[in-house]
């Protein structure tokens, strides 16, 4: 780990990853990349940790895309395909993950947050894809078909415009939005309602919505059944039930 990226965790099993490079707007430069790819790491393999939530430092930008000036001194092409650090594509996960958008987040700070699960975002910050306007492309933005409609997707890649965060969260792109000073309790508080939830409920349900995006309707739920099943057969899946019977709060064992 490297202060491009601080790594909090939490004892209530939150981890709070924090690009920390205010001065280059968050930008995705090198120590950057790798400072994500450890933290994402280290989130992964901690069992302690079931909920993480990505954010910028200031509030300023929460990331304002790739290293424009890397690119130019390494004249690069197409950028190899593990290049960023991305959750659920060139990074494996398995746990939940939101997005605390705290300022700008642009091209690549767009593909970051859009890679997460989930996204609160600041009243402030701004959303855009603005590959075309510095001649590259957004090949990363297909899987926003699932987030929100055509019509708007095809305006934001073409226009490259940047969008309002009242905006992203009308269309969908956002869970849920917070004044400024509130951005990083809003984000614990959703982190917090998934912790509440049944360990092995909460990663069957994750399992179920990436499998319902990759697959159609008949291989979907046929697949989700069966990432069901150990969940049925949990100690927890009596417990459940139990708990709501005596009126009492559930405690879940994770098995």
């Amino acid at each position: 780990m490297t202060d491009a990226v601080l790594f909090d965790a939490r004892a209530d099993g939150i981890a709070v990853l924090t690009i920390n490079r205010p001065d280059q707007r968050n930008c995705l430069s090198r120590d950057v990349r790798e400072g994500l790819r450890a933290a994402w790491d280290r989130f992964e393999t901690d069992p302690a940790l079931r909920v993480a939530i990505l954010t910028g430092s200031g509030d300023k930008a929460f990331c304002a895309g790739g290293d424009l000036k890397e690119m130019v001194e390494t004249g690069m092409t197409v950028p190899p395909r593990a290049m960023f650090p991305l959750p659920y594509d060139t990074i494996e996960l398995s746990k939940p993950t939101i997005a605390a958008v705290n300022g700008v987040a642009f091209a690549g700070g767009w593909m970051i947050a859009q890679a997460c699960d989930l996204c609160v975002a600041s009243s402030t910050a701004r959303f855009a894809i603005t590959e075309v306007k510095v001649g590259r492309s957004s090949p990363w933005a297909s899987p926003l078909i699932h987030m929100i409609p055509q019509r708007i997707m095809m305006e934001i890649i073409l226009t490259g415009k940047p969008i309002t965060a009242q905006r992203a969260y009308e269309i969908g792109l956002v869970n849920r939005l917070a004044e400024p000073e509130a951005l990083l309790d809003a984000a614990i508080a959703l982190a917090a309602e998934i912790l509440d939830g049944a360990p092995l409920s909460v990663k069957a349900g994750h399992d179920t919505v990436m499998l319902a995006t990759e697959m159609g309707r008949s291989a979907a739920l046929q697949a989700a059944r069966a990432a069901s099943e150990y969940t049925y057969q949990s100690e927890d899946a009596q417990e459940g039930p139990r708990a709501f019977a005596e009126k009492r709060p559930p405690r879940w064992q994770g098995r």
